[in-house]
């Protein structure tokens, strides 16, 4: 693994990722003050269901064609990398077009006996739309990355975030021109518009790019084998993703009812859940950019060092990118910690919002640290690993929205991811101690 090349593309991700969150940041501010935190709800109860078509259709096939085409580059078999795509992609986009297909002709039961909330019917109905074209974009950024190629990628993130706060900003004076009632379909209309466009670029690109190799997607050698080779990898990587999911899920529709149950209204629980996932989370999450970019360059970087034997290096790697991750984590907790209540006033005109932005300070450490643990374990082919740590920080976060929310609101779900992170953390870590020392004894 080139170490220039991995930080260059590190730096690229990060920038382009900051500049992203920063309209992203931006945008969430312009949505709460349109369609207000209960708007903001109503819409952020509907993307858990895009998240779970995504986590059944494409996240394992996304994992297995980086790690798998990352391998195969780093032995110099770049047509059987290609292969590995081509066949991965095929098999997503077709899964995700069933998957569309199923959600638009059940979105009223998704809406109503799922979600608890028939205002979310039209969103789940627009949004089943943009499954297959999120799912080709995101198999074609894959195989960039397994390249260490960050260029293209991030410029289509960066244009599918600008694309998504464009579309939303003009359908919210069409509503406007024609009286109409501003309300969460804008963003949802934002969202397939820039699925659109980030997926016919990134195919324009690849397209490009194949010519200019002389590979033919139609000329692909032993399609058999390369199909068990990703289903082999995908399988259990959709499984635990999809578990995961479904976990996530039900914590989603749990928490507005269990606020009802600590004697909220309905309207009042959906704005205090707006406020926590629309408002407050995504300013925790926005200096994670740093370390996420770096755990999409970190999974194939550490599958490229396995398959070619160098454990030193993969320690060396592991050590340093932690060490960051906790400074980082760190320096941010202080600043949310001490500036959390005047940001939440500032930013969103939310007291509340300002609340809960200090009280999750101190997760900051943690949450960017499992980040980058959690890549460098699927990179390692750890998979399960990842699996049961994560099923053990949503459990705790479960326990704590049943057990919790109702005596103490949303405080008391605050307190659970806080611990939920800080026991995945050690798990992370003395799982990677354990495999370290078993590849040393072996070698």
């Amino acid at each position: 693994m080139s170490k220039k090349r991995f930080l260059r593309g590190t730096l690229i991700l990060t920038c382009t990722g900051l500049l992203s969150r920063l309209i992203g940041f931006f945008y969430r501010i312009f949505l709460s003050h349109t369609i207000g935190a209960e708007g903001l709800g109503i819409y952020q109860l509907s993307v858990p269901l895009q998240t779970l078509v995504m986590a059944i259709t494409t996240a394992g096939v996304q994992t297995a064609i980086s790690r798998l085409a990352a391998s195969r580059m780093a032995l110099g078999k770049e047509k059987e990398a290609r292969d590995y795509f081509t066949l991965g992609s095929i098999f997503a986009v077709v899964f995700s077009l069933a998957a569309s297909l199923v959600v638009y002709e059940n979105a009223a039961f998704f809406a109503v006996q799922i979600l608890k909330e028939p205002r979310t019917l039209s969103l789940i109905r627009l949004l089943s739309f943009s499954f297959p074209l999120s799912t080709l974009h995101s198999c074609i950024n894959s195989y960039y990355f397994a390249q260490k190629r960050t260029g293209l990628p991030s410029g289509i993130q960066l244009l599918e975030q600008v694309v998504r706060v464009g579309t939303c900003y003009l359908l919210y004076l069409i509503f406007l021109s024609e009286g109409r009632e501003v309300t969460p379909i804008i963003a949802v209309g934002g969202t397939l518009a820039s699925e659109a466009v980030a997926s016919l670029t990134a195919l324009f690109a690849i397209s490009v790019h194949f010519r200019s190799k002389k590979y033919s997607p139609l000329k692909i050698t032993n399609p058999l084998h390369g199909m068990k080779d990703i289903l082999h990898m995908s399988l259990p990587l959709s499984l635990n993703r999809l578990l995961l999911t479904l976990l996530g899920s039900i914590e989603v529709v749990l928490i507005p009812q269990q606020l009802r149950n600590f004697g909220l209204s309905s309207g009042d629980a959906l704005s205090v859940y707006g406020i926590f996932t629309g408002m407050a989370l995504p300013l925790i999450l926005f200096p994670s950019t740093i370390t996420n970019s770096a755990s999409v360059m970190l999974m194939p970087s550490i599958a490229e060092l396995q398959a070619l034997g160098y454990r030193k290096r993969i320690d060396y790697v592991i050590g340093r990118t932690s060490r960051y991750c906790l400074m980082l984590g760190g320096a941010c907790a202080l600043v949310f910690f001490f500036f959390g209540k005047p940001m939440g006033a500032f930013l969103f005109h939310s007291p509340t919002a300002g609340v809960y932005i200090r009280t999750m300070a101190f997760i900051c450490p943690f949450l960017y640290l499992n980040t980058t643990l959690s890549s460098i374990l699927n990179g390692l082919g750890k998979p399960g690993l990842c699996l049961f740590h994560s099923v053990i920080g949503i459990s705790i976060r479960i326990t704590f929205v049943i057990l919790a929310i109702p005596k103490m609101g949303i405080r008391g779900y605050l307190y659970g991811i806080l611990l939920s992170e800080l026991i995945l953390t050690v798990l992370h870590v003395t799982a990677l101690n354990r495999i370290g020392k078993q590849e040393t004894e072996s070698a």
